[in-house]
């Protein structure tokens, strides 16, 4: 059974494995240094200091993780090996009951994967940024579910 609980300091090099194996797998457009340079900003600033939703199964090992700042996901991250079961839509699905009104989320909108999946769950296109949040050239489509 897969249960969510909050991230812990003790998940950081499990969770920096499901960031890296889950980039790999879908962002195959990212040009040469900026994973690296990501990487770094992630595994430094990010993953340690953002309160995280993971997803573990009975044995507590982590199998994906959701970012949720109010009502906007900011990052939602499986490993590759458990992608297609549902893990994904029940993070989204338990990111759901964190509150009310409409969730965000924005997508590059190279990840034909992740753009599809948002999608997929009921997400509409709000907008679009010619560049992501740190000025690189990837664009983004904010989506809302709600």
């Amino acid at each position: 059974m897969i249960t969510i609980r909050l991230s812990q300091p003790a998940d950081l090099p499990f969770l920096l494995e499901i960031w890296r194996g889950s980039v790999r797998a879908t962002h195959d457009f990212l040009l040469p240094g900026d994973f690296e340079a990501i990487e770094k900003l992630v595994a430094n600033d990010y993953l340690p200091a953002a309160p995280l939703h993971v997803a573990v199964d009975d044995a507590d090992r982590l199998l994906a993780f959701m970012g949720l700042t109010d009502r906007n996901i900011d990052s939602l991250f499986i490993d590759p090996a458990k992608r297609g079961q549902g893990i994904g839509t029940l993070l989204v699905g338990h990111a759901r009951e964190q509150g009310e009104g409409a969730l965000t989320v924005d997508v590059n909108e190279q990840n034909a994967q992740a753009v599809g999946f948002y999608r997929h769950l009921g997400f509409v296109e709000t907008g679009r940024s010619a560049q992501d949040g740190d000025g690189r050239p990837y664009p983004l489509l904010h989506m809302r579910l709600g």
